[in-house]
């Protein structure tokens, strides 16, 4: 279902990732891991669109993906999701969780998705109205 081929990927003239190769089926969980600096961050980020491969190819259920700006690649159902503490501050914890579902079949899942977030992570429910970047990670 997804498939990079011989990715490679640079950051202006700096090499960040050579030849990889990776296939992924229909249902199969996989972890991507490796050393800081490995390629981790980059290879995801040429499978979403967000660094240009300078050579290779990344396919969705056939689709080549390098021929999609990276706004599209969300509505084959790939999601990209930052690192770390990345929020939107000045926009609160449920509007940072919405953000994510602008696609429109996970806009339509929206009540039920959510629903299912704060089941899961209920101090996020009680802080909805919050703003994001007023949340500390002891909290």
């Amino acid at each position: 279902m997804l498939q990079l081929s011989g990715v490679s990927a640079s950051y202006g003239s700096v090499p960040a990732i050579h030849n990889v190769s990776i296939e992924i089926g229909e249902g199969e969980a996989v972890g991507l891991l490796g050393a800081n600096g490995a390629g981790k961050s980059t290879t995801l980020r040429a499978v979403s669109g967000l660094v240009k491969m300078t050579s290779g190819m990344v396919t969705f259920a056939g689709v080549n993906l390098a021929s999609l700006p990276p706004h599209k690649i969300p509505e084959l159902g790939i999601a990209h999701v930052p690192e770390g503490r990345q929020v939107f501050p000045d926009m609160t914890v449920q509007e940072n969780l919405e953000i994510g579902s602008y696609v429109p079949k996970a806009k339509a899942e929206r009540s039920r998705t959510l629903e299912l977030v704060y089941g899961i992570f209920p101090r996020l429910a009680d802080r909805k109205k919050q703003l994001a970047g007023t949340m500390s990670g002891g909290e």
